[in-house]
């Protein structure tokens, strides 16, 4: 059962391009699911059967398992069976009837404009380490893209003339605009920040650490935290709060959600949907402009 999943983890990485921790975390999710099933005496995928499925779901429900987890499960058990199915490696799909619990949607965290302002100056002096800071923060804010999207991002990936990133980690490959103080800060980084990071000449990475090597997840996450201290901000601010308050500032100002959901790089547009309670928010008086920190409307 195992070679599989081994052999789905490969396609879905190197066919279907899913990020290192989309592919982890199927990998995680689905051995779990070869542990249940081998201690009910399953030994291939062929055998399994939906009340199989339905009765391991049940099992992580009297378990806790949160609804975000055992629907996240689900996705990925569905997902697995489906190119099992397609791929004439089982016979029968069992997973196909399978149905994530509803879930109560949460309110995203969003910090004022005042809020962002303050996270994103507060990376002061002109050393390397704080223009690339100061770039960082303003590309996530600018973007809304996600912290390993940010990280990832390759030389090639920036046209500053044009003013855009493109993404392409996940499946939906798009490309995002970014305003005039994204640009400004990126070129000064460019211009005095970075080539006194990088040890190695060939780097295709746009942001590293001090060692000249690619910024990580868990580095950006220490950074994000301790400049929000410094900024004397209470909230608990991580990547996903400026993620998130990019999409609630865009569209408080008027974007539409159908934009607002091809630059956050979401798949159904009711994920975005969430973001529709800023609309008419009292944030809407305050910008004069479609993003904050832009010199035009995108």
């Amino acid at each position: 059962m195992e070679q599989e999943i081994a052999a789905y983890i490969e396609y879905i990485s190197c066919v279907k391009k899913k990020s290192n921790n989309t592919v982890m975390s199927y990998r995680r999710d689905l051995m779990k699911l070869v542990a249940y099933l081998t201690s009910r005496g399953i030994e291939n995928w062929n055998q399994v059967t939906e009340t199989d499925l339905t009765g391991y779901i049940l099992k992580l429900q009297k378990e806790g398992c949160a609804g975000a987890t055992i629907s996240r499960y689900i996705v990925s058990i569905k997902a697995f069976f489906e190119y099992l199915f397609r791929y004439d490696k089982i016979e029968e799909e069992p997973a196909a009837a399978l149905k994530a619990p509803k879930l109560e949607k949460k309110v995203p965290d969003v910090i004022s404009v005042d809020h962002v302002i303050r996270l994103l100056t507060a990376p002061e002096g002109d050393s390397p380490k704080a223009l690339r800071d100061r770039a960082m923060l303003e590309l996530l804010y600018a973007t809304g893209i996600k912290v390993s999207e940010l990280v990832a991002i390759r030389m090639s990936d920036v046209n500053l003339q044009m003013g855009y990133i493109s993404c392409s980690m996940s499946a939906h490959d798009r490309i995002i605009p970014f305003g005039n103080e994204a640009k400004q800060t990126l070129m000064r980084y460019l211009k005095d920040g970075r080539t006194n990071l990088v040890t190695d000449t060939d780097s295709e990475f746009l942001f590293t650490n001090v060692m000249g090597e690619p910024m990580s997840r868990q580095g950006f996450w220490k950074l994000i935290k301790a400049y929000a201290k410094k900024a004397g901000i209470e909230e608990d601010i991580t990547p996903y709060t400026l993620r998130h308050s990019f999409a609630a500032h865009m569209i408080s100002n008027g974007a539409d959600l159908y934009s607002v959901s091809e630059m956050l790089g979401h798949s159904d547009i009711s994920t975005t949907q969430i973001y529709a309670m800023f609309s008419n928010s009292r944030l809407r008086d305050v910008y004069s402009k479609a993003h904050p920190r832009a010199t035009s409307h995108l």
